[in-house]
């Protein structure tokens, strides 16, 4: 935060692409138009007219065309605010792309316009304050920056010489915990108010399945939103999250019907006893579609919220429940999944909750009856209506 990165690397941006090209295109992407006008083009074109540059924004277009010493170059626009976002881009070819606050933009948006540079020569500069340590662009980029062929610049206050020593001083003192990490000292941390911080990987990840287990599917329903299927192995009240499904369907662009679904249920369960499948109570459509294929038994889940995380808080705080190294998103997600503040108390935030609601419904529905039964687990079938 203020360490003036985004003007940096704007200009090199500009400085690079009259280097190499002339009569070509390229994209600015911010997280909206009227944020990237603001913050990126506006100091942008200030600055390059000053050193002799021409330079024609022309709003209604989204386009900004640069000229200097003979040469010409445009420069698009492009918000990328949400999955659509993707299709405004699409069918372009660009020279390179330079997308500010890439963190805040989809990941589909983003891939979208890298494929779009196809011009020999072309380059992608990112620009961005740090987030969660399991942010798809920490992961794929930043960690594999060597692999991507990328060079990272890690900006702090301290390379802005247009802030004062005092400035400087009371951006320190204005801010702390997770905040402070993130936009003054530029690390990928979690965030504060973490709903589960027993969890610790180096306790609770394992590849130990217990002899003899009790097989169980739990599962958290979602069209757009992600779908999350994880498969259980218990014994003496002690559980396992052996293996995991989650598909993303606003991610990937894709929505998966009922059948589809089933199909990787069975995929998962890959021929072992399963006693019962614990469903959201609110998938009718889902339980209504494992009963017609008459294999496993549905347990409606018990959805209580605040009880359910105690539960999970309680079992993780006991040794009780494990997880294997596979279920990725579930890990992930226990690093994300916090608290917010509301006029009632501390709720949930609707973020990051799809795996862990799906361990919510199974920990409430079978794993807290078969720890408080010393290990005995027992489920009684679910009458129909003819």
């Amino acid at each position: 935060m203020r360490s003036g990165k985004t003007f940096a690397l704007s200009l090199s941006f500009l400085f690079w692409a009259f280097s190499r090209f002339d009569g070509a295109d390229f994209a600015l992407c911010g997280k909206t138009i009227a944020s990237l006008e603001r913050n990126l083009v506006g100091p942008l074109v200030r600055q390059l007219e000053r050193l002799g540059f021409g330079c024609r924004l022309q709003r209604d277009r989204h386009r900004l065309t640069v000229t200097f010493a003979g040469r010409e170059n445009c420069f698009y626009l492009f918000g990328g605010r949400d999955e659509g976002s993707a299709a405004l881009i699409q069918g372009m070819t660009l020279a390179g792309c330079l997308m500010d606050e890439v963190v805040l933009m989809p990941r589909s948006f983003v891939e979208q316009a890298l494929a779009r540079c196809s011009v020999s020569g072309s380059k992608f500069f990112f620009c961005c304050n740090p987030q969660h340590p399991s942010h798809w662009f920490y992961r794929e980029w930043i960690q594999k920056r060597q692999e991507k062929n990328a060079l990272y610049l890690h900006f702090t206050m301290e390379d802005n010489p247009a802030l004062s020593p005092a400035v400087r001083r009371r951006y320190r003192q204005l801010y702390s915990g997770s905040f402070y990490e993130r936009f003054v000292l530029g690390r990928w941390c979690a965030p504060q108010g973490l709903i589960y911080p027993m969890f610790r990987p180096q306790q609770h990840v394992t590849r130990w399945v217990p002899e003899d287990a009790q097989w169980y599917l739990s599962c958290d329903y979602g069209i757009l939103n992600p779908m999350s299927i994880g498969l259980w192995a218990g014994r003496d009240g002690t559980w396992v999250r052996v293996a995991e499904y989650y598909h993303d369907g606003r991610a990937t662009g894709r929505q998966k019907t009922d059948e589809e679904y089933y199909a990787a249920l069975e995929r998962l369960a890959n021929g072992r006893p399963i006693q019962a499948v614990v469903v959201d109570p609110s998938a009718a459509s889902f339980i209504a579609c494992i009963r017609r294929h008459g294999r496993y038994r549905v347990l409606p889940a018990q959805n209580e919220v605040a009880a359910g995380i105690r539960a999970v808080a309680e079992l993780l705080a006991q040794g009780r429940l494990f997880f294997s190294p596979d279920c990725r998103d579930s890990i992930r997600e226990f690093s994300l999944y916090r608290w917010k503040d509301s006029p009632g108390g501390e709720i949930p935030l609707k973020e990051h909750d799809h795996a862990m609601d799906d361990i919510r419904y199974f920990v409430m529905t079978v794993a807290r009856r078969s720890a408080a039964a010393g290990g005995f687990c027992a489920a009684a079938p679910v009458r129909q209506l003819p």
